[in-house]
């Protein structure tokens, strides 16, 4: 089979594009023949080694879609020709998904409804369970409450939209000008140039005095904002950050309101099957639908983590071997 493989840990120019075995499934294990892997950041901390070790040489992709070929000797639950998804491969214990076939195990792979593309579901993985999890396990966000979610035009941006608008609660976001037709339609309320001098003035007038939960990706630009916009008791649940030391200016005006703060990642999930069954559900009755923005072959691996991390665009990119 083809398969994406790095040898040394390096640049996106690290990655190359060889032939190898057919990977055979462990026993609790499905043979997945690869319809579409996502691209995320997080592919690429496994390439230069800024994330824990991986065994070279290796194969990147943490999220996959696609029809399952065989299965381990100890699997009753899945069948060969069934469509599934998941996510939780491509790190430190697995190989990855940009190949033509992937090894998974049976904990972080759901089965795919009829319906739902497989290039949409192989885009899904790390972006929607991830706001899945901010958004319904750890903010508990209910319906009528106002929710914001910084950077809507983002992969997980644009799942969280969605996810917030699928429990009815109110949506507010940020994007870019060109993004804001496109987040419409996709749920949000309000739509909000984030680079506006009054931003968090906007923000608390769209939500009636302040906002009830916070979804943000940059820690270290917002959490200060995050608490001055929050409604009494707001939850705020923190994803990421360009700077690894984020900290308040006045963390009076969290403590006065008993804001919450949660900070996540998705591979901590007790049970990743139960975010990705919930997406799956969401996806098959057209309340969640993940926007593509490129595609690209195995070939062109390395340029869709340089975009991953460069370019601006809508939604996700995927490769498809």
């Amino acid at each position: 089979m083809r398969a994406v493989r790095l040898h040394d840990h390096g640049g996106p120019d690290a990655l190359g594009v060889e032939e190898t075995d057919r990977p055979t499934p462990a026993s609790d294990e499905l043979l997945v023949e690869v319809a579409a892997a996502g691209v995320n950041p997080v592919d690429t901390y496994f390439r230069d080694g800024s994330y824990e070790p991986v065994a070279l040489p290796f194969t990147p992709g943490v999220d996959f879609a696609g029809v399952v070929a065989a299965t381990g000797d100890g699997v009753a639950e899945f069948a060969e020709g069934e469509r599934v998804f998941g996510t939780g491969i491509g790190n430190g214990g697995h190989q990855g998904a940009y190949a033509e076939y992937a090894t998974v195990p049976t904990d972080r792979v759901v089965a795919l409804p009829d319906g739902v593309d497989l290039t949409e579901a192989g885009a899904a993985g790390v972006a929607a369970v991830t706001a899945w999890r901010a958004l319904v396990d750890h903010a508990a966000l209910d319906p009528a409450e106002h929710c914001l979610v910084h950077g809507g035009s983002g992969g997980v941006g644009h799942a969280a939209v969605q996810v917030a608008d699928a429990v009815s609660a109110r949506v507010i976001t940020t994007a870019g000008e060109g993004y804001h037709d496109d987040l419409s339609a996709l749920g949000a309320d309000t739509v909000l140039d984030y680079g506006r001098d009054d931003l968090a003035d906007a923000v608390t007038e769209a939500s009636d005095g302040g906002v009830d939960a916070v979804l943000d990706h940059r820690l270290d630009d917002y959490l200060q904002f995050d608490a001055d916009v929050a409604a009494q008791g707001a939850r705020v649940v923190g994803i990421g950050e360009n700077s690894p030391d984020p900290g308040f200016t006045n963390d009076g005006a969290a403590r006065s309101k008993d804001v919450s703060y949660q900070f996540m990642s998705m591979f901590n999930m007790p049970d990743l099957r139960v975010g990705l069954a919930g997406v799956a559900d969401l996806m098959a009755r057209d309340r969640l639908s993940i926007e593509c923005a490129r595609s690209y072959d195995l070939e062109e691996a390395g340029e869709a983590q340089r975009a991953v991390l460069e370019d601006s665009f809508f939604g996700k990119l995927v490769v498809e071997p």
